[in-house]
């Protein structure tokens, strides 16, 4: 660890406590890495041990992210008005998703949240999610700072391959905006599809792909949040360490 990184840990533990960072601190030891892994997290870079590995979860069954959840779907017909607007309006606005695996010209991305800030630039384009994301995600430190929000949109016959994301730390919230026929996602071993105006949540280090086989675009407004099972300490403290891992990078 750089001595930035051994300064803010120490700063962490101080106040919460000399056991709160155990498990950060194993995840880095090197013979750790590949012990805590389901065959299917076999992508994945870093995986924190304790995280129940669990693919799917329950967009209903963690308290801290009730509101969210309750907030977007009630919120969902305003939503994809919006969304409809911008896609017709303001197609410029989109861009290329730019996955750390691939870019792909079919997968196109509006950016909500992004770089650990609400994209103002783009509130006029989404003023409802953008209202929703900041009063029930980012005031509530429930958005995870190292990563972002967006409406992800698949166009005709586009398909993403199957790959796994980067850790296992942050849990991948999705609200179903507009759904035609022929789409779906699989998360490890189970295939789903989105009930438009419903959520799903799932743990994204285990490979995952989604396609849509339709005749029109399908929207999703992704959220990444905080893995519910994460303490504050350790969302601090991972905050520090991948941010500064993304600059050495860099």
């Amino acid at each position: 660890m750089t001595p930035e990184i051994e300064e803010r840990f120490a700063a962490i533990t101080a106040e919460y406590g000399a056991d709160s960072l155990d498990r950060v601190e194993e995840m880095l030891q090197p013979r750790r890495r590949s012990e805590h892994r389901h065959p299917l997290q076999s992508a994945a870079k870093w995986v924190l041990p304790g995280i129940p590995q669990v693919p799917w979860h329950d967009p209903y069954g963690y308290p801290e992210m009730l509101p969210l959840v309750k907030a977007l779907e009630a919120a969902h017909t305003r939503i994809k008005a919006d969304q409809d607007r911008a896609w017709e309006q303001s197609r410029d606005r989109f861009s290329d998703y730019e996955h750390y695996l691939v870019q792909q010209i079919d997968w196109q991305a509006l950016y909500l949240y992004r770089d650990g800030r609400l994209a103002e630039e783009a509130a006029d384009l989404a003023p409802t999610a953008s209202q929703v994301l900041r009063e029930h995600a980012v005031d509530t430190g429930l958005i995870c700072p190292l990563l972002e929000s967006h409406f992800s949109t698949l166009l005709p016959g586009a398909t993403i391959k199957p790959h796994c994301d980067l850790w296992n730390f942050s849990i991948n919230l999705h609200l179903a905006v507009d759904i035609p026929e022929g789409t779906g996602i699989r998360v490890a071993d189970e295939s789903r599809t989105w009930e438009e105006g419903k959520c799903l949540l799932f743990d994204y280090s285990f490979e995952h792909e989604a396609w849509n086989t339709g005749n029109r675009t399908r929207t999703c407004l992704l959220v990444d949040l905080w893995h519910p099972d994460t303490t504050l300490p350790e969302r601090s403290a991972l905050t520090v360490l991948m941010t500064e891992i993304q600059r050495l990078m860099a």
